[in-house]
């Protein structure tokens, strides 16, 4: 015989209380057939858990012994199915959510956090800051589990992106430059050319590089590249320093970065930045998609004049 669960149980039950008769009605079975499952553990186990009194049962030492260690098992058993239950609910379990370095400063990032965290506490998170091949890279080898990106992906197979927000970008310029006065006039593109440009790296970041490089050739010119920065936070610093100007989603204005002063571009010129959360196209993870439906859920709340 292996012993089983409902072993446990029963004979917690009748240690709890002392007598057979009241456990096997608090068990809701008969009372002959708990006897014998008493007797069958005992049997398995080579020794006597109770001794039997003219109105009821009393523990031995042996029987001492093994309530203690019976009631752990219990607690395990209960604490392990309420744990998986929680995580197939999504209430619990681990996700690991990559993002591109400037997708932070966006108001949808920390509202979609903040929701998250709220309806799923149990929920752990670990977040990633890489460039989009590599938050690619990591959504295929299952590292990452969502991702927050600006570039599109070039290979979707096996992965679904889910358009969130645009939003404008701005032009950045030292605070001395001939064009920073009139923070809130629009600028045409063109007048930029001949300026040298500070741009976030191509391979981190091709979205935002070519979509810059093709505005700009648009507006009639080829922008001249000083400087192409591993972070797009750092074409900021280098801006601020002046040794150029530069293109850059409306949101790092957060930074307020002493020594800069931004542009809106007039139309035609206008640009966007695109933030997308990329997935796996099949997650089984229920954390995973309630945290996919609440991004999306949360760009609609934020995007001006959406219904």
């Amino acid at each position: 015989m292996i012993m089983e669960l409902r072993h446990i149980r029963y004979f917690v039950a009748v240690a709890e209380e002392a007598h057979i008769t009241r456990a096997a009605e608090k068990l809701g079975i008969q009372q002959p057939p708990l006897s014998q499952q008493i007797r069958a553990l005992e049997t398995e186990l080579d020794v006597q858990l109770f001794r039997r009194l003219p109105r009821g049962v009393a523990l031995t030492d042996a029987g001492e012994t093994f309530l203690e260690d019976a009631r752990q098992i219990l607690k395990h058993v209960e604490h392990a199915t309420a744990a998986t239950q929680r995580t197939a609910r999504g209430e619990q379990g681990h996700i690991v959510v990559g993002f591109t370095s400037s997708a932070p400063f966006h108001a949808l990032f920390p509202k979609v956090f903040r929701s998250f965290r709220s309806a799923t506490p149990l929920v752990s998170m670990r977040l990633e800051e890489r460039g989009t091949g590599g938050l690619v890279d990591g959504l295929r080898n299952e590292t990452i589990d969502v991702a927050f990106i600006r570039s599109p992906v070039a290979d979707t197979m096996g992965l679904a992106v889910h358009p969130l927000v645009e939003e404008p970008m701005v032009v950045a310029l030292p605070l001395e430059h001939e064009l920073a006065e009139g923070e809130d006039q629009s600028i045409n593109l063109a007048v930029l050319a001949g300026e040298p440009f500070i741009l976030y790296r191509r391979s981190v970041g091709p979205g935002l590089y070519d979509g810059i490089i093709t505005a700009c050739s648009h507006a009639g010119f080829t922008p001249e590249i000083a400087q192409e920065a591993p972070r797009i936070t750092s074409t900021l610093n280098l801006v601020a320093a002046g040794l150029g100007v530069s293109i850059v989603p409306a949101s790092l204005r957060r930074l307020q970065v002493e020594g800069i002063t931004y542009r809106p571009l007039s139309a035609p010129s206008q640009l966007t930045a695109p933030i997308n959360l990329a997935c796996r196209r099949v997650e089984n993870a229920v954390a995973t998609r309630r945290f996919i439906d609440m991004a999306r859920a949360a760009a609609v709340a934020v995007t001006p004049g959406a219904p």
